[in-house]
């Protein structure tokens, strides 16, 4: 098959947000008469669901504190269920389980959540969450709870399956997708338009450029001869802070239990729903009682069997390297540097077994493996979904990515010309205008 010269519409990005523009837009362009998959290139330098998509816990979820985070979620989750199995989608809901001090925000988003018609049970007070948890799990044993948020939407899906699933669904659709094209760099016209796609394997001219590339979204910036510093208003006062990083690299921190996945049925033996504990009793070591931390700390966790156990993590922590000290490749397990280690080990099994008593005893059975990567975030921890030089979106997941399916049919409307409502909260422009998302009392950066 000869190296294409040209394509209408080049994809950057082989993961969720490539696969997903590519197969809606395929479908919207045929809609409305403009073309059809055909006129759609995807290309990555790895392959499908190669980088982050592909080492991805899968959660799907609508717990944020974020009224546009919500709202963009509960339409990711309907795109989710559009078709559960090609998306090897498990719909077994989440549960964000949190102590006083995440009340009134955990509240606040039951409120909102039934506001959007987005199912939800709210349970309130020490005691009746204890109930509550016993009723779903008798072993459940986790202290200073007194707010259980339980979707009833929501879940997991299988990260790779999923993905060759959509990617099956593109390609049907007459999207190509081509692996192992490493792009170099990028023409411009002199009004800024992208002409041409520079690549390992030749030059791809094209008339209209995605980026969905995850983590390397720093990498593309550069490229597109875009700022890495941004000024952003505070809402509150008018004052501008100048010259605020435009990227910053958490590393993530995920690992699986080599246990049977059935060890964690539900009381009437059914599979649970994704367990999210944010936490601010002491949280002891499950191997000599010590103490592994005082403050505020927060994990998640499912049975998964494409993992093969349980599977699940805890709040990343800030990568203290200016952005372009990282080195992103090699990504994930192969990385020498951002994977995850036996400390996190400790503390999330210690965290499993402080939630759940069939969890102490079993750190021995913690798969020792690498695990783990990093993400590419924005200033605010919010995504950048927008166009810049003309004719390029940039899809800045800002490590929000799996859970949003729903975006690439968002994007492909806006490149057929809708201007969808759902993506305005998060458009570059925001820093400058101080158009800010509100902040959260959990311990992840993202809720």
């Amino acid at each position: 098959m000869a190296f294409p010269t040209h394509s209408p519409y080049v994809i950057i990005g082989a993961g969720i947000h490539g696969l997903s523009t590519a197969y809606h837009l395929a479908l919207q362009l045929k809609a409305q008469g403009k073309g059809s998959g055909s006129d759609i290139l995807v290309i990555d330098k790895s392959g499908i669901s190669a980088g982050a998509t592909g080492i991805a816990c899968g959660v799907i979820r609508n717990n944020y504190y974020q009224p546009a985070m919500r709202e963009l979620m509960a339409h990711s989750v309907k795109v989710w269920e559009s078709d559960p199995e090609a998306y090897s989608y498990h719909p077994v809901g989440y549960m964000q389980i949190s102590p006083e001090s995440m009340h009134e925000d955990v509240a606040s988003i039951y409120e909102q959540q039934q506001a959007i018609g987005y199912e939800s049970r709210f349970i309130e007070g020490e005691k009746d969450c204890m109930n509550y948890m016993k009723d779903i799990f008798h072993d459940w044993q986790a202290q200073g709870i007194t707010s259980v948020l339980h979707e009833m939407p929501g879940g997991y899906a299988n990260n790779t399956k999923a993905m060759y699933g959509l990617a099956g669904k593109a390609e049907a659709e007459g999207v190509r997708i081509m692996s192992g094209v490493e792009v170099t760099g990028f023409k411009q016209a002199t009004d800024g338009a992208i002409t041409a796609v520079e690549t390992n394997r030749g030059t791809i001219e094209t008339d209209y450029l995605v980026i969905g590339a995850g983590p390397w979204v720093k990498t593309f910036w550069d490229m597109l001869d875009m700022p890495n510093t941004v000024d952003i208003k505070n809402p509150a006062d008018g004052t501008i802070a100048t010259d605020i990083p435009m990227w910053v690299y958490w590393s993530l921190q995920e690992g699986t239990l080599g246990v049977d996945p059935k060890m964690q049925v539900t009381n009437d033996g059914k599979m649970p729903p994704v367990i999210h504990v944010d936490s601010n009793a002491p949280l002891l070591s499950d191997e000599d009682g010590s103490l592994i931390t005082d403050e505020m700390w927060g994990i998640y966790y499912k049975p998964d069997f494409h993992f093969g156990g349980v599977q699940g993590g805890a709040a990343p922590f800030i990568v203290d390297k200016p952005a372009d000290k990282v080195q992103v490749d090699p990504y994930g397990p192969e990385s020498p540097e951002f994977i995850v280690g036996p400390e996190f080990a400790h503390m999330w099994v210690s965290a499993l077994a402080h939630c759940q008593k069939r969890f102490s005893g079993t750190i021995v059975k913690y798969k020792d493996e690498p695990s783990g990567g990093i993400g590419c975030f924005t200033p605010d921890s919010f995504p950048v979904f927008d166009t810049v030089r003309k004719n390029c979106f940039v899809i800045a997941d800002s490590n929000h990515g799996y859970k949003m399916l729903g975006v690439g049919k968002l994007v492909a409307e806006e490149i057929c010309g809708a201007k969808p409502a759902l993506l305005e909260p998060f458009r570059l422009s925001r820093f400058a205008e101080g158009k800010l998302h509100p902040v959260s009392n959990s311990p992840f950066p993202w809720s």
